[in-house]
């Protein structure tokens, strides 16, 4: 394992991608340290603290713990996550933008230039909606418009640097760069989830059995670890055969093959996208108007992580985002006028509409298996933290007041050892590696995993 690791820095181009990937994410860590101007740290960090369970705790994991500490990079990518989302929606429901998606790499540069304006003005409004709220709270120094000025100008250039950051890594480095920033700020926070729980144990935060529980936590994340990477590899293989042809004086074709579905084709995506479009009423539940109103402030407070109605939108919106990702990735009627073109075939379909129906219905099945994996696994932190607070249901809430504390308030653990950054950790680590490995195996070198398909050839420079 140890030499195909050094293979990495034997290739000079995938040795420049991997530093250079490596150099972003540390400029990214860096003004993840930046404090924005104006803030009272301290007041701050006590105001996270009292809402670590809510919507507010989960923007903070997707921005790194920088929203905790209001640095300049306390937007993260959510903007830039959300302004993908809405150009994503719009090609499917508007025709002359699906039309200029269709236009290839022009259309593609289009839609990225226009994805960029957007993202800039959501940061924009987020910047206000947050300086508003610090404002409120009483956690800025000078309060004024001075200070939100600065906040926006601050908070909205942080966020079109980072955006800028993800798409030098996706273009010249190794992996998806949006992802890989997520992946470093939760992978950032890991020492002090550790550290947390390390605390619980000495202070017996769970009684006499508080090591024992620990180990059963432990155990917990590898055996969710384990289960992540053995859906993520998992697919369904259907057998492609390509029909015998006459070339010349050669018979040609005749080969059999396989079109790989996966069970969970949208990775993460589908949660990230939920759970950005699930933030956004955070903006509004700290407004002064808002929390007077009788109707608004039952409705915002319902959608907070742990809350019935807040997973029940939670899953619906994975399991449209998952059918929505893999409906833009893979185009059944594509696919089977390619098989037709190229003369192959799947044994018993007929070619053309049958074929195109028969990967429909087993894209669909398979999305439907992978978005219920994917709400169990995001579940699992809202169990860990905050407890599924069906005490709080409409009418019957009473009827669900005698369980056990731990099932309706949660055991207080940390996200970092929640299902949700687990599935980003690895499933961002895998499709990097993947990355990796397929440059290692296109240079005829060994890839990491034992059946990478490995070509046998020169190893010596």
């Amino acid at each position: 394992m140890l030499e195909k690791f050094v293979n990495i820095f034997r290739i000079p181009d995938l040795r420049k991608r991997v530093l250079f990937t490596l150099g972003i994410l540390a400029i990214y860590r860096l003004g993840a340290w930046i404090p924005t101007p104006g803030v009272n740290a301290k007041q701050l960090e006590i105001l996270f603290s009292a809402q670590s369970g809510s919507a507010l705790g989960l923007m903070d994991l997707f921005s790194g713990g920088t929203l905790r500490r209001m640095t300049i990079f306390a937007l993260g990518i959510m903007p830039y996550i959300t302004a993908s989302i809405i150009f994503q929606l719009l090609t499917v429901v508007y025709e002359p933008l699906a039309r200029i998606q269709k236009e290839g790499e022009l259309g593609r540069r289009k839609i990225t230039q226009w994805t960029r304006y957007l993202t800039v003005i959501l940061g924009a409004i987020q910047s206000v909606g947050i300086a508003t709220i610090l404002t409120k709270q009483g956690v800025v120094l000078n309060p004024g418009l001075g200070f939100v000025l600065l906040t926006v100008l601050t908070l909205t250039t942080g966020t079109a640097f980072i955006m800028w950051l993800g798409e030098q890594i996706t273009d010249r480095g190794i992996g998806n760069g949006m992802s890989l920033l997520i992946f470093a700020g939760i992978i950032a926070g890991l020492p002090h989830g550790v550290a947390e729980l390390a605390q619980k144990v000495q202070t017996d935060a769970w009684g006499p059995l508080s090591i024992v529980v620990a180990l059963l936590l432990a155990v917990g994340m590898i055996a969710v670890v384990a289960f992540i990477v053995f859906v993520e590899r998992s697919e369904r293989r259907i057998p492609i055969q390509s029909a015998r042809r006459i070339v010349g004086r050669r018979m040609m074709g005749g080969s059999s093959s396989h079109l790989p579905l996966k069970v969970n084709s949208g990775g993460v995506m589908p949660v990230i996208f939920a759970s950005s479009i699930l933030s956004a009423p955070l903006m509004l539940a700290n407004v002064e108007w808002v929390q007077n109103n009788r109707v608004l402030q039952p409705i915002l407070q319902a959608l907070q992580p742990g809350y019935p109605w807040y997973e029940l939108l939670s899953v619906l919106g994975i399991i449209f985002f998952a059918y929505f990702y893999v409906s833009i990735v893979m185009r059944p009627d594509d696919i089977a006028d390619n098989f037709r073109k190229s003369g192959s075939f799947i044994p018993g379909i007929r070619p053309g509409k049958r074929t195109s129906d028969f990967i429909n219905d087993c894209m669909t099945r398979l999305t439907l298996i992978g978005a219920l994996y994917l709400i169990v696994i995001s579940l699992v932190p809202t169990f860990l933290i905050s407890g599924f607070r069906l005490d709080k249901l409409f009418l019957v809430g009473h009827l669900f007041e005698s369980l056990p504390n731990w099932m309706i308030h949660g055991m207080g653990v940390n996200f970092y050892f929640g299902g949700t950054s687990l599935l980003i950790v690895v499933g961002v680590a895998m499709d990097t590696v993947n990355q990796i490995e397929s440059q290692l195996i296109m240079r005829h070198y060994d890839g990491f995993s034992p059946r990478s398909g490995r070509i046998r050839g020169r190893k010596n420079w």
